[in-house]
Parts: C-alpha cells; sequence; structure tokens
C-alpha cells in the first residue's frame, strides 16, 4: 500500500468569528491563477471531514449514524507540493493517498457542461459515496440521509474557504457517467455525488 502523504496540522482555535464567515460567505465562479499552498488544502480537507475527538466518528461534519459514506477527494490542479492528480483524504492519518497523477481538470470541465471552473480552480474537492455504508443500516431511509451528510460537509467547505479568503463553488451539473469514469468508480458501489471548486476569487463579484 502507498504511502500517506502527511499534511500540515490543521489549525483549531482563532480565525475571523463565525458569525462574520457567515455573513461573508458567497458563491465564486471566477479564480485567480494562484496556487494553494498544502497547509490551506490541510485546513480545508480536515474543515470537510477531519477528526475532532477522542473517536475516528466524531468527525468535523456530522453524518447520520456516524456512519460517513462519503469520502473526500481532491483534484490537484494547482497545489504547491503536490504533483497534479486526484487524491483521496485520510482522516484518522490526516493524510492524503494517491489514487491517479496527471492533469485532470480539461477533463472535469468536459464532464461538467464545460464549466470553465472545473479547470480552472487549483483545488477540486468530491465526494465519492458508498451508499451501503448508510442504507445498510437505515434501509431506503438512507437514501435520504446521504444527500443531507453531503450538505453539511461541503458547507464546512464554504465557510472554512471564506475564512481562508478563498472562494468556493459548489457543483451539482455534471454527466454522471463521465465523472465517475474520471475518478474511476463504477456508479453504483460507489459514486461522485457532489463536487466543489475552491481558489482565490478575481473579484468581489459573487453570488
Amino acid at each position: 500500500m502507498e504511502d500517506v502523504i502527511r499534511l500540515p496540522e490543521p489549525e483549531r482555535a482563532g480565525g475571523l468569528p463565525i458569525w462574520t464567515v457567515i455573513a461573508k460567505r458567497r458563491t465564486v465562479r471566477k479564480y485567480r491563477p494562484m496556487p494553494l499552498d498544502l497547509s490551506t488544502v490541510s485546513q480545508l480537507l480536515w474543515a470537510c471531514a477531519g477528526i475532532s475527538g477522542e473517536r475516528a466518528a466524531f468527525r468535523t461534519s456530522p453524518s447520520a449514524g456516524a456512519r460517513h459514506p462519503a469520502a473526500t477527494l481532491l483534484v490537484a490542479n494547482n497545489v504547491t507540493g503536490l504533483n497534479p492528480g486526484i487524491y483521496r483524504y485520510d482522516p484518522v492519518a490526516h493524510g492524503l493517498l494517491r489514487v491517479a497523477e496527471g492533469s485532470y481538470g480539461a477533463r472535469l470541465r468536459g464532464a461538467c457542461l464545460d464549466q470553465e471552473m472545473l479547470e480552472a480552480a487549483p483545488a477540486v474537492f468530491a465526494w465519492n459515496v458508498t451508499p451501503e455504508r448508510t442504507t445498510g443500516r437505515y434501509g431506503e431511509r438512507g437514501k435520504r440521509y446521504i444527500p443531507m451528510d453531503l450538505g453539511h460537509i461541503c458547507q464546512n467547505l464554504y465557510l472554512a474557504a471564506t475564512a481562508l479568503g478563498l472562494g468556493c463553488c459548489a457543483v451539482g451539473a455534471f454527466s454522471d457517467a463521465q465523472v465517475n469514469s474520471v475518478f474511476g468508480v463504477d456508479g453504483v458501489n460507489e459514486a461522485i455525488l457532489y463536487m466543489a471548486t475552491v481558489g482565490f476569487p478575481v473579484d468581489a463579484r459573487s453570488q
């Protein structure tokens, strides 16, 4: 098994007040051609799915029954200290596992209805869901819980990006088959259900 790429320890205190961050949160689709550094990526990954307590089930975002069916993937388009490629976040080790090397921005853009930000953003976050983790406990009701889990995770990413002076944009418009192909999942036992781009905003105009 490939070694885990260790990430810098995330900050757990300080920063902007939460009410300020909530008020400043916007959706940003245009990014400067600037890289993200590894410390920033570390902070964003921890905000999405990091361990925040004494047990691995205690995460920064809630999940029905603490099942955590979504794995957080990182597409590094332009991240200092990482080769371009796809990585899987390991919350226990707080590190990254390399899934695939190479430039995937153009392919993701094509799979996402030609949305430029998928190629322009220095980082794309994607959530690969294993439904059985939740439906195995909750049956059909679990199908409702999974999108709720993803919403919690992505909102954490939005708020963390805002606190760091970055822009974020959730992505739900894409070809399921094409996106699953990019990430090498079958779309049944595992599937990409949600993504988000992160980068330095071009200007203050956002939605």
